[in-house]
């Protein structure tokens, strides 16, 4: 931003694998081309949290909100340590920040972080385009349009791609002060799960490639399954960790966690079309016919007739994907939302105390 209050117009592109080109101006970090998978996420606020969500990682974030940045940016709202995500696509980056948390500007926050962004783009029309054509991979930058193109066509998205071992945790690590003792595999973990965690327990947190025998020597009340980005069917190891988990000790997943879960009791995942990213979702709770409105982000899901030994808990309203899954012979169960929102609504922040309820059973 110049000493005027304005940004300094750089030209810019976003041109996707397709060659469907969109014009607009460059923001954030100062990068000439920038690829990955280009996704669409409908939250109204919350921008800073989505950024920082390490379920990103290997993705390009849009916002179909038409104001993004109109409240700054606080280091109170991040969910992890640094941004995951490739870049991100925004209609109207606002040039005036008016919140009394607020630090500094977006665009500040994106330059100092490394995050590049585009604005000025007609994401109306973006949107439209990823949810006829399924999520696609893209380019932008200062770049000429042809090295755009030449990127998004040679990014390797996120099929069979392992994109958890870049977000993960590097060695074990504790928080919280409830009186359980639980361990949560790190596959991206938010810091508002481990908020919510933590009142109910003492968590360590241990990286995704611990083998079940190391979280049991832990002698834990309860294993959570977080969050986390990409192709569930690229992480093996967690997959047959959980599986030696379960029936020894109660486990709760959610977003991939819910995917690996369904993978460990023998279950199938599939790709989305332009998968769910937003705070708007609804979700009928199959036992008692409520709707709760969901924050969701994620590309892939659960195939229906898959699972043997589970039932299925939820349901989204939208488009019949399976949102919530319980073992019937085991103490597990998982969704595929995020109840902890960070951002979005809080209708099923119960889930928590599911666990907890959970954990007081035993195994």
């Amino acid at each position: 931003m110049t000493r005027s209050g304005r940004y300094e117009v750089r030209e810019a592109r976003l041109v996707l694998a397709d060659g469907e080109v969109f014009e607009g101006e460059a923001v954030g970090a100062d990068v000439a081309a920038t690829s990955g998978e280009v996704v669409f996420n409908t939250v109204l606020t919350g921008y800073q949290e989505v950024l920082t969500d390490p379920s990103y990682a290997g993705q390009i974030v849009t916002f179909t909100a038409t104001h993004i940045g109109n409240y700054g940016v606080t280091a109170l709202d991040d969910e992890s340590e640094r941004p995951a995500c490739r870049g991100v696509v925004v209609r109207d980056l606002a040039r005036r920040r008016s919140n009394w948390r607020s630090d500094e500007s977006l665009d500040g926050w994106l330059r100092r972080r490394g995050v590049p962004g585009i604005t000025g783009v007609d994401t109306r029309r973006l949107t439209r385009h990823l949810r006829d054509a399924g999520a696609l991979a893209g380019a932008f930058g200062t770049a000429d349009e042809q090295v755009l193109l030449a990127a998004a066509t040679s990014d390797a998205g996120t099929e069979g791609v392992d994109l958890v071992a870049g977000v993960t945790c590097a060695s074990p690590y504790t928080v919280g002060t409830g009186p359980r003792r639980v361990v949560a595999y790190d596959f991206g973990i938010k810091a508002t799960m481990l908020h919510h965690l933590g009142r109910l327990a003492t968590v360590e947190v241990v990286p995704a490639s611990t083998p079940a025998e190391e979280v049991l020597a832990r002698k834990p009340e309860g294993v959570f399954l977080s969050n986390g980005p990409g192709d569930p069917a690229a992480v093996t190891d967690a997959t047959e960790a959980i599986a030696g988990l379960l029936g020894k000790v109660p486990v709760f997943g959610i977003c991939l966690g819910h995917q690996l879960l369904a993978t460990a009791l023998g279950g199938h995942t599939y790709k989305l079309a332009f998968g769910h990213h937003g705070g708007n979702h609804p979700v009928r709770r199959v036992s008692t016919g409520a709707v709760e409105i969901t924050s969701q982000n994620h590309s892939y899901a659960v195939a229906e007739g898959s699972l043997d030994g589970a039932d299925v808990t939820h349901v989204n309203l939208n488009d019949g994907v399976i949102e919530g899954i319980a073992c019937r012979h085991v103490p597990a169960f998982s969704v595929q939302y995020h109840p902890e929102a960070g951002p979005g609504p809080h209708d099923a922040r119960y889930l928590f105390a599911e666990f907890e309820a959970l954990m007081e059973r035993g195994a």
